[in-house]
């Protein structure tokens, strides 16, 4: 009767190879998520400190205090005061864009298509006045990668108002040979001095949407060459 070889021995894993197998990106994905999470506290203690105590009052250590931070973490995430604002008001400027083009209609003409859209971003401006002045004052100035965010917003913003100039060219309404995007940037520079106009306290929102904006883009669309018809 032949002898039965004994079974050989399982060896345990090395602990390299345990780490292969969880995945080596765990840890990084770990310093990633509590990186995100730092970045929202000190957002959010920026957005209440800003809007209660105001910008030019508030400093960087408080708003360190405040989002239980150290106070050099801060300038992890923004590169001074001004970059700050500027992440606070990115997904503010986001979220009150989405709802402009969201509430836009296929069906509408271009002006009440612009309205809808300037109306959303105005209004998110009157809820936040205390942040609107510094921002829009600042805004030019700003370096920083928060402000780097800011400023693609802007270039997607008048992308995306292009892009209804040219829905507009094909439903025969805007002069097929204008350049969209040129355009844009026209629209763009009335809605910024109905802006100033605001915050400056010549007028209201709801009056400089209506009439002041309102008239501006009516003017633009229309344009100011006498028609061979009225010659």
């Amino acid at each position: 009767m032949r002898r039965q070889e004994p079974a050989p021995k399982k060896t345990a894993p090395k602990p390299s190879a345990l780490k292969s197998v969880a995945g080596a990106d765990g840890p990084a994905r770990s310093r990633k998520e509590q990186k995100e999470s730092t970045r929202e506290r000190v957002r959010l203690a920026a957005l209440e400190l800003f809007s209660t105590v105001g910008f030019d009052e508030t400093t960087t250590k408080a708003v360190a205090e405040k989002a239980g931070v150290a106070a050099g973490t801060v300038f992890v995430h923004a590169r001074d005061k001004m970059d700050l604002l500027c992440l606070v008001m990115q997904d503010l400027l986001r979220d009150a864009t989405e709802r402009g083009f969201a509430s836009v209609r296929k069906d509408d003409d271009l002006l009440t298509q612009l309205l809808c859209i300037f109306r959303s971003v105005l209004e998110m401006y009157g809820d936040n006045p205390r942040l609107a002045l510094p921002f829009v004052r600042g805004l030019p100035s700003a370096a920083g990668p928060n402000g780097e965010v800011v400023n693609a917003l802007t270039f997607e913003f008048l992308g995306r108002l292009a892009a209804l100039v040219t829905e507009a060219q094909a439903r025969g309404e805007i002069d097929p040979t204008v350049m969209p995007l040129l355009l844009a940037q026209n629209i763009f520079a009335l809605y910024f001095f109905t802006l100033y106009s605001w915050m400056s306290g010549y007028a209201t929102i709801e009056s400089a949407l209506d009439p002041q904006l309102k008239m501006s883009l009516e003017l633009q669309i229309k344009g100011i060459t006498v028609s061979d018809s009225r010659r």
